[in-house]
């Protein structure tokens, strides 16, 4: 029944496409004096793999269907996507709603509702002021954005002049980012549960304000949020001896927060300089291993064209408040049952808030990192090479992944490359490499 619904949609969708060909032009578009409508999309085949645990990480067939419509102040966006493959060795076939909103627009004000992706933040891939959009970070593409997921939200934009505005959103109901920690080798009586999430009411909702400024010399914004957190860590629900050896279940959990942000974009002649941090207050009076300290993150970016290589280098910091390291159990009397029976409890509550701690980089009071991104195009830019790193001063982790985009003609996009990462045995990399790193091609096709 599921297929048959899918199927029906897409045909409807065709047909309202003025019943031309799925490719005989990029983009359809029909405007008169009060209305626009667009409508366009993309077909693409994508694959993941030659990692240690699965030679096929995923490999599906897509099709995005997104229209666009303004008629005098009303408009709506959507994008719909329809999904058939594999995924960790399983048989997929998803319907997903990437965007649909709808909503008022005017010039000096726009309100919409419903599924959107709102991204704060000027620096490059690390932005501690973007607290809003969660991400699917086991979804694997050759297009990073595709890791995004929606909220359901109302967003209001004030345009107060051309030069400031203000955004103001509400988010009712907390949808967190997805991870697949159940993936990770952490020991054959290591589990995960379920995670129970907030509960859906007016208490439990988000809200967050940015005021924008953009002047001729600079761009810069202050920004606020407070409510739940998509990036989260994870609490130990039980631990069962009566086996002779731990059996250990976790379960994902979710805390409350409120983040005072600013950023801003400043540039120098040939020199673009980025800079965006937040402060971050965590409500943890009781102590729980997933809800971090009160925290500033903070990036500062230099951007800068090196004969024709367009490059950024970032720094990612983090300092910690009141931070204090955690103290290893020790087993007084190795004689005593009852002795070693609280070691081991006591021994497993410690290395659990420590990999909560790598989650948050909060392992050290000072954290630091750099990242660098470089990118240059051929070919009468038909051809784009893209190559990305990360490396974790504090933890010793690091990330590579070079990429290569050719524009063959047509509205076909042909891009491949390879995503690796390493980290000291234990850390977070060292248990998500097995799945994460590997190869991808990616066949695609506007219309």
């Amino acid at each position: 029944m599921k297929t048959v619904i899918i199927t029906l949609a897409a045909l409807v969708l065709s047909m309202f496409a003025y019943g031309q060909g799925l490719f005989e032009s990029a983009t359809k578009t029909v405007t008169n004096e009060q209305e626009t409508v667009k409508l366009n999309g993309y077909v693409r085949g994508s694959a993941f793999g030659g990692g240690k645990i699965y030679d096929f990480t995923n490999a599906f067939g897509e099709v995005s269907l997104q229209a666009n419509l303004k008629r005098n102040k009303f408009i709506l966006n959507s994008d719909i996507r329809l999904r058939s493959g594999y995924n960790f060795n399983e048989t997929i076939s998803e319907f997903e709603v990437k965007e649909a909103y709808a909503g008022i627009n005017t010039p000096g004000f726009d309100l919409l509702l419903g599924e959107q992706i709102v991204s704060w933040g000027r620096t490059d891939g690390f932005n501690p002021t973007n607290n809003i959009t969660p991400n699917n970070y086991f979804f694997f593409s050759a297009n990073p954005d595709d890791q995004k997921i929606p909220n359901f939200l109302m967003k209001a934009n004030i345009r107060f002049s051309p030069q400031v505005d203000c955004e103001i959103i509400a988010i009712p109901i907390f949808r967190p980012s997805m991870y697949c920690y159940d993936l990770f080798d952490m020991g054959k009586d290591v589990s995960f549960d379920d995670a129970v999430l907030p509960l859906k009411n007016i208490e439990n909702a988000s809200v967050a304000a940015k005021l924008n400024v953009e002047l001729a010399g600079i761009g810069f914004s202050a920004s606020w949020f407070r409510g739940f957190d998509p990036f989260y860590g994870f609490d130990l629900k039980s631990v069962d001896f009566t086996t002779g050896s731990p059996v250990i279940v976790y379960t994902p959990a979710f805390y409350a927060k409120n983040s005072i942000g600013a950023d801003f974009t400043l540039p120098l002649g040939q020199l673009i300089i980025r800079g965006e941090g937040a402060l971050n207050l965590n409500e943890n009076n009781n102590q729980k291993m997933y809800v971090p300290n009160n925290d500033i993150a903070y990036v500062a970016a230099i951007e800068r064209d090196f004969y024709g290589f367009a490059t950024i280098v970032q720094y990612i910091g983090k300092y910690t408040f009141d931070f204090s390291g955690l103290t290893e159990p020790v087993l007084a009397d190795p004689m005593n049952m009852m002795a070693q029976l609280q070691y081991a409890t006591e021994m497993i509550s410690y290395k659990s808030a420590s990999f909560n701690r790598k989650i948050f980089h909060q392992q050290e009071e000072m954290n630091h990192a750099v990242s660098v991104a470089i990118s240059k195009d051929f070919a009468y830019e038909t051809v784009n090479l893209e190559l990305s790193g990360l490396y974790d001063i504090t933890s010793k982790e690091y990330l590579v992944r070079p990429k290569l985009t050719w524009k063959t003609g047509g509205g076909l996009t042909v891009s491949a490359g390879y995503s690796y990462m390493k980290g000291p045995e234990k850390s977070v990399f060292s248990y998500a490499a097995p799945i994460m790193n590997g190869a991808f091609i990616e066949m695609r096709a506007n219309f």
